[in-house]
């Protein structure tokens, strides 16, 4: 079940330290992810305004062709948008590749996008590019680094992202309505995003 704006650890969840070893700390009482990958240590400092209330601001993603890109960019516009941060070494997101393709294409005119974000960063880049050729991935997709998608994460959610898949909602207002980790099936988001429209059109 889809929980809003709440993150849950599911079983089968891979974790980011199966690839990093990754720390969590507070920073001014916001939980983020340092990350140590290929013996390089990754400190990431802000200041807590950008942290709590200008996500916007930080240049995370980018696509793969190495423009910066922004998730803004893709919410706000009238549509439901569903984000999967995804990594191409995570078991579950190379089981369920397929079906959030189906989704993406059965939902395609209907008011609900979809978005992926690769974790693969820089180095990995290639392997996330095989990763959506594989697969024949048809939706949108960026990448980032680790860490910095760490640090997106936790300060749109206040919460840690605690490994792959992970699950993103954003309503037609571009406003977060769920965050959850771990595989949910498209069944779930369509009742979920449903129940939702029931509920903006009630308040209207």
């Amino acid at each position: 079940m889809l929980r809003p704006v709440s993150v849950v650890r599911l079983a089968g969840c891979s974790q980011l330290a199966a690839r990093a070893k990754t720390i969590i700390f507070n920073v001014r009482g916001i939980q983020v992810l340092k990350t140590i990958q290929a013996g390089l240590l990754i400190l990431i400092f802000t200041v807590t305004t950008m942290v709590t209330a200008q996500t916007d601001s930080i240049s995370v993603f980018s696509d793969f062709d190495g423009k910066p890109q922004q998730i803004e960019s893709y919410t706000g516009n009238g549509k439901w948008l569903v984000v999967m941060i995804w990594a191409s070494d995570c078991h579950i997101c190379n089981a369920e590749a397929a079906t959030y393709t189906q989704f993406y294409e059965s939902q395609r005119g209907k008011g609900v996008g979809v978005l992926g974000i690769s974790m693969d960063g820089e180095a990995r880049k290639a392997a996330a590019l095989e990763f959506v050729r594989r697969h024949e991935v048809s939706y949108p997709n960026l990448i980032g680094e680790p860490g910095m998608i760490g640090l997106y994460y936790a300060a749109l959610t206040k919460e840690p992202l605690r490994g792959t898949p992970t699950f993103l909602v954003f309503d037609p207002d571009g406003e977060l309505a769920a965050a959850q980790a771990g595989a949910v099936s498209p069944g779930s988001i369509e009742r979920f995003i449903a129940s939702k429209e029931v509920a903006r059109s009630t308040a209207r």
